[in-house]
């Protein structure tokens, strides 16, 4: 059964305690300020925007694009209507103007914390781990913004399944870019999860529905694949240096651990 959607001014709980993300209160009543989704837990009533622009707060971690450099600032597209700016000196060693460039130029991909936002929405970015900064391989993919609860699931139960059963490694930055990594097929059946992800983010069971998405999709690539009958005879090859290490790949584990 799909989730309800509600309209602002639906009534959703008269348990004002339990008021949470998309909601107002008024007259000991708990009402939706979105158009949306209406999500129910045993200690919060909240509302999922359907849609929306990406509004950074202090301590999102994104995922930035580098749009312009400056003798002292990366300026950063962070897919909001406000830019970001990573100053020079966030970065974990000293950098030189001139250097400024080589470190990063425009169209680098960035995993940022946002620092700081003042009342004018002058947005400061910072690094999110400071041994590893640039996204060097792997692709990008976007989402709407307000999906993105749904791409993490609920204690990550969904980021959790889709590594698992795509073997691909993930970071979901909460501006809506999504970082993915793997063999060509699993990145391309990643990619057509979370778009799926994002068409029916108002269906209940979707971590199941995706789940068997991908096994379906796994049968139909099998029997796609021509039958092979020779062995090649050539090696594997080596990883190079610009790939992403097992060490990076640690780290990004940690970066969606959701107790940090």
């Amino acid at each position: 059964m799909d989730k309800k959607i509600v309209i602002p001014g639906d009534l959703l709980s008269e348990n004002t305690k339990k008021a949470g993300y998309g909601t107002y209160v008024k007259n000991d009543k708990i009402y939706s300020s979105f158009c949306g989704i209406e999500n129910l837990k045993e200690d919060k009533v909240g509302v999922i925007p359907l849609a929306g622009a990406y509004i950074p707060s202090v301590n999102d971690v994104v995922i930035g694009i580098v749009i312009v450099v400056t003798p002292s600032n990366w300026i950063m597209d962070i897919a909001s209507p406000y830019d970001g700016l990573f100053h020079v000196s966030e970065y974990p060693r000293r950098v030189e103007s001139r250097e400024m460039s080589e470190i990063l130029n425009i169209g680098d991909s960035v995993i940022l914390r946002v620092r700081d936002v003042d009342s004018s929405m002058k947005i400061e970015l910072a690094l999110r781990d400071s041994n590893f900064y640039k996204l060097k391989t792997g692709q990008i993919v976007e989402v709407e913004p307000v999906k993105v609860p749904r791409v993490i699931g609920h204690g990550g139960s969904m980021i959790s399944m889709l590594k698992k059963e795509t073997n691909c490694s993930i970071f979901v930055g909460q501006n809506g870019r999504i970082w993915i990594d793997g063999k060509d097929d699993d990145v391309e059946l990643l990619s057509k999860a979370l778009r799926k992800i994002e068409l029916e983010a108002q269906r209940s069971g979707l971590t199941d529905r995706i789940y068997n998405f991908l096994k379906d999709e796994r049968i139909r690539q099998k029997e796609s694949k021509p039958a092979k009958f020779f062995r090649s005879g050539k090696k594997e090859v080596k990883a190079t240096a610009e790939d992403h290490s097992e060490e990076i790949y640690r780290k990004i584990d940690v970066l969606l651990d959701p107790m940090n």
